[in-house]
């Protein structure tokens, strides 16, 4: 049987824990152990009795966890740190983004551990169901972080997003009509919001003409039409996605020049690069910063600021596959399901992920099954 083990998360301001209590319970009852570091719930509100409760054992260092898990469950990619802690064979089950993180992925790869990425897990829908539900909820903060900004103390330039009777409302552009961008724009829609999404998937921007508020509505994604409606808009959110691959950069920093002083990016492609030319990674503590007079929020774990919704929604997602993984190896599992497959992003130092291997001009190697 699998011992897996769950690590405290260093990143920082991150709250969120790989694994619930009941998720413990579950693995302990089919026969695996289940090794939990102190603290590692707690900021999602699962104390280490809980965890005792569920048949999981509490260790008190990250070096316990690593050094003796043979499988990890965790939330964000590995940090400095913890890459140092990888053993060849071990197998990491967690967010990546390695296309953003070249010493990221040198490091995994020297360290000969099986990279099994969240974000690149497929189904038969073309859909990636482990990122999902932190797709959502980065959605709908995007728009509550973006309107605090807004504001004119945070440096913004002074808009109420829903505006007031004979005020005019505030206007969002939205980048990219994915999982992020809609549930971005159904919120600022939902607060009164003039919004503006734009995507070059016509099939997917008549989806979303059909079931969009009137508030709403749909460009076609070129760089003239960025441009004119980053000089419209007060807030901008950038929610484009290619899976694995590194975020294409939409706005330039002369593009910054077009817009209104005052006005607010808030960058959800950070993890993935950003899709903005000035957008460098922040955190919850030290969120944002200004450049040629645009308010830039780009923090790379946003759905960590509300950790318990977000640690619920990811084990839903995640836990099936852990179990299955504990229960089998990754290439077993990637020879019975191809979506599977699709998440071993290394694989005892070989870079299996193709989009990872473009991004940093290194070696692919596809895994055998």
């Amino acid at each position: 049987m699998t011992i897996v083990g769950v690590p405290t998360e260093v990143k920082k301001d991150e709250y969120r824990v790989g694994m619930r209590p009941v998720g413990a319970e579950i693995l302990v009852r089919n026969g695996h152990t289940v090794l939990i570091q102190t603290g590692a719930g707690l900021g999602s509100g699962y104390e280490d009795s809980l965890y005792e409760l569920a048949g999981a054992q509490i260790v008190s260092t990250a070096d316990e966890v690593w050094g003796t898990a043979n499988m990890i469950v965790k939330v964000k990619e590995p940090q400095p740190q913890e890459v140092a802690l990888l053993r060849d064979g071990q197998t990491v089950f967690t967010y990546f983004h390695f296309a953003a993180d070249r010493d990221l992925t040198l490091g995994c790869l020297e360290r000969g551990c099986i990279s099994v990425a969240y974000e690149t897990l497929t189904d038969d829908h073309g859909h990636l169901p482990l990122l999902t539900p932190m797709s959502e909820i980065a959605g709908k903060l995007s728009v509550q972080e973006g309107a605090k900004y807004l504001e004119r103390p945070q440096g913004g330039r002074g808009i109420l997003l829903g505006g007031v009777p004979g005020v005019e409302v505030g206007k969002v552009l939205v980048l990219g009509g994915g999982v992020v961008g809609t549930c971005a724009a159904s919120v600022a829609a939902g607060m009164g919001a003039d919004v503006v999404m734009m995507d070059i998937n016509i099939d997917r921007m008549r989806q979303l003409d059909e079931f969009m508020p009137a508030n709403c509505r749909t460009i076609y994604s070129d760089p003239q039409a960025i441009r004119d409606h980053l000089a419209w808009a007060d807030l901008v959110i950038g929610a484009v996605l290619i899976p694995g691959a590194k975020a294409p950069n939409l706005v330039s920093r002369d593009d910054l020049s077009h817009m209104k002083t005052g006005s607010v990016i808030v960058d959800v492609a950070i993890d993935q690069g950003g899709c903005v030319e000035t957008a460098k990674v922040t955190t919850h503590t030290d969120p944002i910063y200004t450049i040629d007079g645009i308010v830039h929020y780009c923090v790379g774990n946003m759905p960590g600021a509300v950790a318990r919704t977000s640690t619920q929604a990811l084990t839903n997602a995640t836990m099936p596959w852990v179990i299955k993984l504990a229960s089998s190896t990754a290439v077993q599992l990637a020879s019975d399901d191809h979506h599977f497959a699709n998440a071993i992003n290394t694989h005892c130092g070989m870079l299996t992920n193709q989009p990872v291997a473009e991004a940093h001009d290194l070696p692919f190697e596809a895994i055998a099954t």
